[in-house]
Order: C-alpha cells, then structure tokens, then sequence
C-alpha cells in the first residue's frame, strides 16, 4: 500500500523523499522553509557572484548555462541576459528530438546568445537507450548523463569557470536536507542524484559491443580539468525563488512555444517538450514508484496554493500512470524503433520493472490492466489505505 504526504499527493515511495511524523513530506517542508529565506540577500549574493565571474576584458564568456530549449532553460538565458551577463548557451542534445523542441532552442538562440549544441554518436546512443531501459528502467539514461557531462566539459574545453544550472530537484521534489540546501553541483551530486541510477559509465564497456572511446561524452571531467579551470556551477534557484509555472510565463513572452494541448501523462502543456522518449521515461517511474508526471506537477502546483489537495488528487487519478502509447502525439512504435524493439518486448520490460507491491493483481499473481493496458494502484489515497 502507498502512504501519501497529508499536504500534496506524493506517495512515500518516491526515493529519497522522506514522510516525518505528521505526514508531511520532505518536498513540503522544503517549501515551508523558503518563507524564512531571505530572497534580497541571496539576490544580492548572486550579483556578487556573476561580478567575480565577469570577464573583465569582454573576452570571454562569461558563464556557461546548460540548455534544452525548455521554459526553465529560456528562463535561465532571460535572467542572465537581464542581469547584464554574455552566457554561451550549451546543449547536450536529447535522445529522440520533437518539431516543437526544435522550434523552442531555435527560439532561444534568436533571444541573442552564442550556442554550442553537442550531439553523441546515435548509434551508440541508440545502445546506451536499449541498455538503460533493460538495466535499470530508463529508456533517457544516456540524456540523462550527457545533460550533466555536457556542459562540464565545455566549461573545460572553453575555460569558462562558472556554469548556471537553473533548479535543485532535491529542494524542488524532496530529497535528503543536505542535498537540498547545497547551491552548487558537483561530481558527487551528479552521481547520487544526476540520474545514473546505479549504472555507472565505467560498468558499460564491453555490454553491446561499446568500447571506451564510444562512452567520452558520458565522462565528468577530471578532477585535475576542473580545478585548472576552476570549474563551479551554481543552481539559480538558490538564489531566485524558482517557480516552473511562472518560468514558463517568462519563457512564452520571450517566444518560448507551448504545446497544442495536454501532453499525455501530464496535466499542462507548457515542460518536456523536447525529447519524445519522455512518457517512456515517465511511465517507467509509475512503475517502479507509484507516481508520474502529473503527480509531480501537481504537487508543485497544491504547495503553491494554485490547486487543492483534492483537485490535484482528481487530476493524478485522470492523468497519471497511462500506457504510453503516444507521446507529443507520436506512436510508441516509431520511439521503439531505434531501438530495435517492438510493443511486446517493450510492455515484457515494463512488466518486468513494475512494483506488484502497489498495483493489482489477479488471482494468479498476474498484473491487472485495463482494456487500453493501463494498471491499477492499489490506492489512491490514505483513507484507502487504512481501510
């Protein structure tokens, strides 16, 4: 049975969430405590960073700011521009790229910034997706480590010290206190909470064929690379209060491109645009955990007061955990393809990788699914739970 924080919806098996004693969870607090930050200050410190940072001939770059085209990524190239700053924008691109992801990095560049886009062999990306849907459950584990390999190692290749990340997912989503306080990444946050998921890229030689000059991009730098440049990278939102929907207010009125509808297993139009691997992703969460896309969404939204519990509640149950069968309206079968994999062998891994523990079963000990191949939680809430 799943147990859900009291305040929004998210359930206690999220990793590294943590549910205290009056059902309140980590995410949550996390939120309470932006009340007591001094925002003015942390403003303040900010300005003092980007100064030291600046390159004072006019020669340089002056920050790097990691991009996918996506409403946090335009917002974080608004913001330096605002605060007087010549970023190169770097992408690390993503595995299955949309028209409208397209459209959105082509938007940002035309905001007026340099931009490095870095593509890995897709052959060996290909493989790397294969593999990571197999071992681990992530179809995007390859974008998953590039987005933070990427951008370091142009930090390296260029010399430009400072790079800007926009959110810490584990002070957004929920995760252990000293992970959510820390306003910089580093090497050992990349590897707890960068989305290796315990498959390191050293484990991948030999699986598949891959040799070692296949796996380069996927490759933090040294640590005597960073220290020679003094490579640092910051998130934005220690410093500025981050707010996706508002981010994505801010990115529209610099053209940022919003999706036509819903996207399937969400409940807004307005994030993850770009890589249509993404519901795969999603689902595999469901899964494993018990919640998806719209749950975490919504949680966001109920902290903020924008919705209630029991709207958000209403929202999970219509959206979240679908079979994805499209996904910015492509056919699963054309995201499959690449990868060399059909339906069947696909739904054979997601059986394989769904927790019984918290979907129903039949008699048998067989996953119940709907006529369209949906599962079904055992509960929705705690009422149900206790019952």
């Amino acid at each position: 049975m799943l147990r859900y924080c009291v305040r929004c919806v998210m359930p206690h098996t999220k990793p590294d969430l943590r549910i205290d004693a009056e059902g309140v969870c980590s995410a949550c607090r996390s939120y309470e405590g932006r009340k007591e930050v001094d925002w003015a200050a942390r403003r303040s410190e900010l300005d003092r960073i980007l100064e030291r940072y600046r390159s004072k001939d006019g020669r340089h770059w002056d920050c790097i700011v990691p991009v996918s085209g996506g409403k946090d990524s335009t917002y974080q190239v608004v913001r330096m521009l605002q605060m007087g700053m010549n970023p190169l924008c770097v992408t690390a691109t993503t595995c299955d790229l949309s028209p409208i992801g397209l459209r959105n990095i082509e938007n940002l560049k035309r905001l007026g910034v340099d931009h490095v886009a870095f593509s890995p062999n897709p052959l060996v990306r290909a493989k790397l997706n294969r593999i990571g849907l197999m071992q681990v459950g992530d179809i995007s584990w390859p974008e998953h480590v590039a987005i933070f390999t990427i951008p370091v190692r142009a930090a390296v290749q260029f010399s430009v010290p400072l790079i800007v990340w926009g959110e810490n997912s584990q002070n957004e989503y929920g995760g252990p206190a000293a992970a959510a306080q820390n306003n910089v990444l580093t090497r050992r946050w990349l590897e707890e909470f960068g989305g290796l998921l315990g498959l390191r890229v050293s484990d991948l030689e030999g699986m598949d064929g891959l040799r070692a000059r296949d796996l380069v991009p996927y490759h933090y730098p040294t640590d005597e690379d960073l220290a020679r440049v003094g490579v640092t990278g910051i998130f934005l939102g220690h410093y500025i209060p981050w707010d996706g929907y508002a981010n994505a207010l801010l990115a529209q009125a610099h053209g940022f491109e919003t999706y036509p509808s819903t996207i399937e297993g969400s409940i807004v139009n307005y994030e993850n645009l770009d890589n249509c691997q993404t519901g795969i992703h999603d689902y595999f969460k469901f899964l494993k955990f018990g919640f998806g896309r719209a749950t975490d969404i919504a949680c966001l939204h109920i902290r903020r007061g924008r919705i209630t519990r029991e709207d958000g509640m209403a929202l999970v149950e219509k959206h979240d955990g679908k079979f994805p069968w499209t996904y910015l309206g492509k056919p699963l079968e054309e995201i499959l393809a690449p990868l060399g994999m059909t339906v069947p062998e696909f739904t054979a891994v997601c059986d394989r990788f769904t927790n019984k523990r918290i979907f129903k079963l039949d008699r048998d000990g067989r996953l119940m699914k709907t006529a369209r191949g949906d599962l079904m939680k055992l509960n929705t809430d705690n009422l149900a739970a206790a019952a």
